[in-house]
């Protein structure tokens, strides 16, 4: 296979288009070429009169040895041979078990399953349907469930998102965990994006469909389960408690994958009671900045903006300040909502989400100042949790105490005065809004921050300081303030035999880099149990 890199394709093109171009790049008649698909296309909107994509293909054509040797000097053309991933069958009769269901616990799952060790996985929350019934119960009527809500339950927190799978790391595993997807439901179209998503409304179904896959092959899944302690003799493993059901059980296991997640705060203080290391981790809050989709796509594609084949625009944005502090957007959820995510009474937080369509009247993004242990007033190595509870209930008292959220305009905020009305920006929190300012919740440091850093990201996007832009408060889960210490062999240093992956455990941030990360553990886990990968 021939892969041609850096290949310009107008908004409007055909499979003829693509093998045409191919044709040219190589330097051979279009009868030549068995077929092309795409690997990589993304939007290259840097000239907005001359907005075009930038596509990486692959080649099947006669004669490619020959070709390779005409076209070498040329670096966009080069040689590919498709890896697939695969997994050893494992021959040990010890059931490992995994903690949590989010994507690192899925994947892990998913992979000793297929190496036939059929994994038990203990979720706290409840299967994906009964799950958005009590997601939209808290949205509708603000009755929150601490156990199944945007947290904690089948899919993990990634179920509510934009289910996007853009990562910064590279690893070859991440072909996988694409295909994995698009075998489970999910749009082939994310096998090729540059920045890839699934959507809410189609990522309930493929994870349900996930956790199917993983049945059939032995895995089990005991849903309302919520992991209390675990026992050990001597630095190594010999089991794990949980309550189902309000009863208490002993699960004996060797080796477990800790796939907590983020949120799961109860679970990482009864940890750290236990005698596992855990070390304080840099994190970031802020809020969420909605503004007008259409706005944005007008800002970002110009004249094009309307166009079928972009879609709904997209930014990600970065200023270092003069205060020695950085604000950044995260989680950009194009034509979509700001969604209530808490998981514990009393302490409000929110999130971003977007259907696959991205069709909604909003753009929104996190908004968001990093939070280092200097700031967090404490050595103890769950300060950066404690801070993010004590911040989330000044935001509950703050939105009036009913998880209602605190909302102002960027106009009134860069003006240091609370809202009394809206503009043209209307929010898309649920169950409803009250005027604050972020100067009630949220740290002096935060606040001064995004006061310069919002008027200094409207220099690089137009309009992002517009007046009538939202902010939502309060984003404090983005990523994890704590991480559990483990080795080369990704083990726990200290306990032999717990292997801390994902987000929550701090080596992960996003779908996809947790996905990657609960792989890797399983392959460690098949590794130990005498198995090779």
């Amino acid at each position: 296979m021939i892969r041609i890199q850096n290949v310009r394709l107008p908004l409007e093109y055909t499979e003829d288009t693509l093998m045409r171009l191919a044709g040219r790049k190589l330097h051979i008649p279009f009868s030549q070429i068995k077929s092309v698909r795409l690997r990589k296309r993304s939007i290259d909107a840097r000239k907005r009169d001359a907005i075009s994509f930038l596509a990486t293909l692959d080649v099947h054509c006669d004669g490619e040895k020959r070709i390779l040797a005409a076209t070498r000097k040329d670096r966009d053309i080069t040689q590919e041979i498709d890896k697939p991933y695969r997994v050893r069958i494992c021959r040990s009769p010890e059931r490992p078990v995994i903690v949590g269901f989010g994507p690192a616990g899925m994947f892990a799952a998913y992979v000793l399953a297929k190496a036939g060790l059929r994994p038990i996985v203990l979720e706290r929350g409840k299967p994906v349907d009964e799950r958005m019934a009590d997601v939209a119960n808290f949205r509708v009527n603000g009755i929150l469930d601490t156990e199944s809500n945007i947290q904690f339950g089948e899919g993990g927190a990634g179920t509510f998102s934009d289910g996007k799978l853009n990562t910064g790391i590279k690893d070859p595993r991440i072909r996988f965990v694409l295909e994995t997807f698009v075998q489970c439901g999910a749009p082939d179209e994310i096998l090729w994006q540059a920045k890839p998503h699934i959507g809410t409304d189609r990522l309930t179904s493929t994870v349900k469909n996930l956790r199917g896959l993983i049945e059939r092959m032995g895995g089990e899944i005991r849903f309302g389960a919520r992991m209390t302690g675990f026992a050990q003799e001597d630095g190594i493993l010999r089991a794990l408690t949980y309550v189902q059901d309000g009863k208490t059980f002993e699960i004996p296991c060797k080796n477990a994958i800790f796939a907590l997640g983020h949120s799961a705060r109860d679970t990482l203080e009864k940890l750290h009671a236990q005698g596992m290391l855990l070390v304080q981790k840099p994190f970031a809050m802020g809020v969420r900045i909605e503004h007008l989709q259409e706005q944005m796509n007008r800002a970002l594609y110009g004249k094009f903006w309307d166009h079928p084949a972009l879609g709904a625009a997209d930014y990600k944005l970065a200023v270092h300040l003069k205060n020695g502090r950085s604000l950044y957007t995260f989680c950009m959820c194009p034509g979509g909502e700001v969604v209530a995510a808490a998981s514990e009474a009393g302490r409000l937080c929110v999130n971003g989400m977007s259907n696959f369509a991205r069709d909604g009247r909003n753009a929104n993004s996190a908004l968001l100042v990093g939070v280092t242990p200097q700031d967090f007033g404490s050595e103890h190595p769950l300060a950066g949790m404690f801070l993010q509870r004590e911040i989330e209930e000044k935001a509950f008292r703050a939105g009036g105490s009913c998880y209602h959220a605190p909302v102002i305009r960027v106009g009134d905020f860069l003006k240091k005065r609370v809202s009394t009305e809206f503009g043209k920006v209307r929010p898309t929190y649920t169950p409803g809004t009250a005027f604050a300012s972020p100067d009630a919740y949220l740290p002096e440091f935060i606040c001064d921050t995004l006061r310069i850093g919002i008027p200094e990201m409207d220099k690089r996007l137009r309009g992002f300081a517009d007046p009538d832009a939202i902010l939502t408060g309060i984003e404090a889960r983005s990523s994890s303030p704590v991480r559990m210490v483990r080795g080369e062999d990704l083990s726990s240093s200290g306990i032999a035999g717990i292997f801390p992956c994902g987000e929550g455990a701090g080596y992960a941030g996003g779908i996809t880099s947790a996905a990657v990360d609960g792989i890797r553990c399983a392959e460690a886990v098949i590794l130990k149990s005498g198995g090779t990968v």
